[in-house]
């Protein structure tokens, strides 16, 4: 435990680690308070695209925690970031929140149902078969399919509820197109949040309760991973994948026990 406490940094996931839905996880008041009393570079790395950072900020303070938004980094942001290093000035058909058209909008990319460079999918209860039957009549006039995170499913205080992998697979599999995704386990992601800590990876921790987006992602930045066990993972589940994290907690807050 003391190799991760000396860290001079930690890339924290969100859901499962810090939270389920509106209710906190055991011990993250503890952990993030001593982040903030030791000086500890952190930065919160979501592959969800619903939330602004002042939104999660603001998720945080209600349950307890004053975390300013400079400490967030969305899927949604880095894919902005993405498109407009890739098509500067292209034009998205967006189906997701307001928080991923506001992250295209701070990037310049504008809104255009007609003939739009990408189709953009992220996390939404706003889902109709009108915006899938949209969305699959352009990709298949040439938009390019982009999802904002891979994630099938994400957990609530309500149990598991479907995610942007899930709503995506209906416009893949009618167009035969493949989405490319931009949150974890796509490196991009993870290597955004240490370029926002200005750490080498060698000082850096990386939290998170999926093996298969958050620990492979840690994996392949060479990042040290810390798997909890307080989301989507169970420690059965560890020796169903082909690799493992160096570290296995109950949660966030045994990183501070003796």
């Amino acid at each position: 435990m003391r190799e991760i406490l000396e860290k001079k940094g930690f890339i924290c996931d969100m859901d499962g680690v810090i939270y389920h839905g509106n209710k906190i996880l055991d011990g993250v008041a503890d952990f993030v308070n001593w982040l903030i009393e030791n000086d500890k570079k952190f930065v919160f790395l979501t592959n969800s695209a619903e939330r602004t950072p002042h939104e999660l900020s603001m998720k945080l303070e209600r349950m307890g925690l004053n975390v300013s938004a400079s400490h967030f980094y969305t899927s949604a942001m880095a894919t902005a970031e993405f498109l407009s290093t890739q098509a500067p000035g292209c034009t998205a058909y967006v189906i997701g929140e307001a928080a991923l058209t506001k992250a295209l909008y701070d990037k310049k990319i504008y809104m255009n149902d007609i003939n739009p460079d990408y189709v953009v999918l992220g996390e939404t209860r706003t889902y109709s078969f009108e915006k899938i039957e949209k969305a699959i009549e352009l990709v298949n006039k040439g938009a390019k399919l982009i999802g904002t995170n891979p994630d099938i499913v994400g957990v609530t205080e309500k149990g598991i509820m479907p995610a942007t992998g899930a709503l995506i697979a209906p416009i893949e599999i009618a167009t035969d197109k493949k989405a490319y995704f931009i949150g974890k386990p796509n490196p991009l992601m993870l290597r955004h949040g240490l370029n926002l800590l200005g750490c080498h990876s060698a000082d850096i921790a990386f939290i998170g309760d999926r093996m298969d987006t958050d620990i492979i992602a840690g994996i392949e930045s060479n990042v040290d991973t810390v798997l909890v066990l307080s989301g989507v993972t169970s420690k059965e589940m560890i020796a169903d994948f082909p690799y493992r994290p160096k570290y296995v907690l109950g949660g966030v807050g045994d990183i501070l026990k003796d």
